[in-house]
């Protein structure tokens, strides 16, 4: 699946939208990439993971297990999990801190691979990488969706199937023309 195919799906699932976002960064943006919107029809989830999967190997990472952090990756991350044929399991939040809930765990040393949906800073993608380490998995590499951020370090080899750039602005420097238009936080956490 090429890039242009990946936001071919985004537009015609009405996902890619335009106007005053504020982004879970904190940063405002112009432009935003509602996943949910795609990943709602399983058909599009199941080829976007299934894409991502065959970039995953393709970049020669070996997994035993898929690892997102809820919400956004939890959808994709169990359409790779399916698509390289190993269990998808995901680190949500309690008292404001990521962690495994629900009876997940880690064997130590296995092979563990961060899935997003989008990745914009990567704080989400180290943070859910620092809750594997700690349940003694040992993280391989990371993948994504839409690579947002460019070139955010990740500490890990990093696939991506589509790459975006729309700008961003720190809340004290939003131009004119974006000021009088509302912001909107579309996606699944409290900005920073």
């Amino acid at each position: 699946m090429s890039s242009d195919d990946v936001l071919q799906l985004f537009r015609d699932s009405g996902a890619l939208l335009e106007g005053h976002f504020i982004l879970t960064s904190g940063l405002h943006s112009t432009g935003y990439l509602q996943c949910a919107k795609v990943l709602q029809y399983p058909q599009h989830a199941e080829a976007l993971g299934r894409a991502l999967g065959e970039a995953v190997r393709a970049a020669g990472l070996e997994v035993d297990v898929v690892l997102s952090p809820a919400m956004g990756g939890l959808i994709i991350g169990h359409e790779v999990g399916r698509a390289l044929g190993v269990r998808a399991i995901f680190a949500e939040r309690q008292d404001g801190t990521l962690t495994l809930r629900r009876g997940f765990a880690l064997q130590a040393g296995e092979r563990v691979l961060i899935v997003e949906d989008v990745v914009t800073t990567g704080k989400s993608t180290v943070e859910t990488a620092v809750v594997a380490r700690a349940a003694g998995g040992v993280v391989v590499g990371a993948a994504s969706i839409i690579n947002r951020g460019g070139g955010a370090d990740l500490g890990v080899p990093y696939v991506g199937l589509a790459s975006v750039s729309f700008p961003t602005f720190a809340a004290d420097r939003i131009p004119p023309e974006l000021r009088d238009v509302p912001a909107v936080k579309p996606g699944s956490r409290t900005p920073r």
